[in-house]
């Protein structure tokens, strides 16, 4: 199993040789699931050399446009192409529940001749909030963390932790930095490998972990530690503060090797 970074910029990345931190795994047998579909992923594919043709499924981990953005793009093109299946749709509940009239029924709903919703676009896998989902053998386990806080919501982003060949992986799309007795520190410690999303921003906001904040994090989990979603600019010295490194556009990372 393969995993591929379409791209590993943040949400408003101006780097023209980056994306949004969209990503494929690639089975050994040619199927591939896309987790998150954000605005620019026409264009991500394309660079990758992939098209809407081989995404057949998708995970969504939460409602933001790089997220989301281009699940519009992803419908409409597969809907009419008749060579093309209607792509299966993972997120949990919560999710679903908003995804089509908060981001999506503007654009889409309209169609020649009827109206349209979701489920004319997608197979629909609705998942319990701390839940899972199987894809080619592979359990995917959600992990609701703690993205935005308004004061009287939350916004969650659900990360996925997984397994394959051994090799315990945790991938956290979007999220605060949680370490600590109710934070991330147990997925911290049992993963093998760690993807996490990281601001290098001067001026950080306060919804995604930034370097700072994950350079104090202890030896041993920064050492398992690959970072990704971050801002163009002059990069941190990722390595040299015991980081795996920060993750480029385009890189390929085998899976189950331990």
């Amino acid at each position: 199993m393969e995993l591929l970074f379409l791209g590993s910029g943040s949400a408003f990345t101006l780097d023209p040789n980056n994306f949004q931190s969209n990503l494929l795994f690639l089975a050994e047998n040619g199927k591939k699931l896309l987790i998150d579909c954000g605005t620019d992923i026409r264009f991500s594919l394309a660079k990758a050399g992939y098209s809407h043709p081989d995404i057949t499924d998708i995970y969504i981990s939460h409602l933001h446009s790089d997220h989301v953005g281009g699940l519009e793009y992803i419908g409409f093109v597969t809907k009419f192409d008749p060579n093309c299946e209607k792509p299966t749709l993972y997120l949990s509940q919560d999710i679903a529940v908003d995804l089509w009239h908060k981001s999506l029924a503007g654009g889409m709903e309209a169609i020649e001749g009827e109206l349209a919703d979701l489920d004319t676009f997608f197979h629909i896998h609705p998942l319990k909030p701390n839940g899972y989902f199987i894809w080619e053998g592979i359990t995917f386990n959600l992990i609701k963390l703690n993205h935005v806080n308004t004061g009287f919501m939350l916004m969650p982003s659900y990360g996925l932790f997984f397994e394959i060949g051994g090799q315990q992986i945790f991938l956290t799309t979007d999220t605060k930095l949680g370490y600590g007795e109710e934070g991330l520190t147990p997925y911290y410690q049992q993963a093998d490998l760690i993807f996490h999303d990281c601001e290098i921003s001067q001026c950080p906001s306060p919804v995604h972990a930034h370097y700072g904040e994950l350079a104090q994090l202890p030896p041993e989990v920064k050492a398992k530690m690959w970072l990704y979603g971050y801002q163009q600019g002059e990069r941190p010295p990722a390595q040299a503060d015991g980081f795996l490194g920060f993750v480029e556009r385009g890189q390929r990372f085998s899976l189950g090797a331990v």
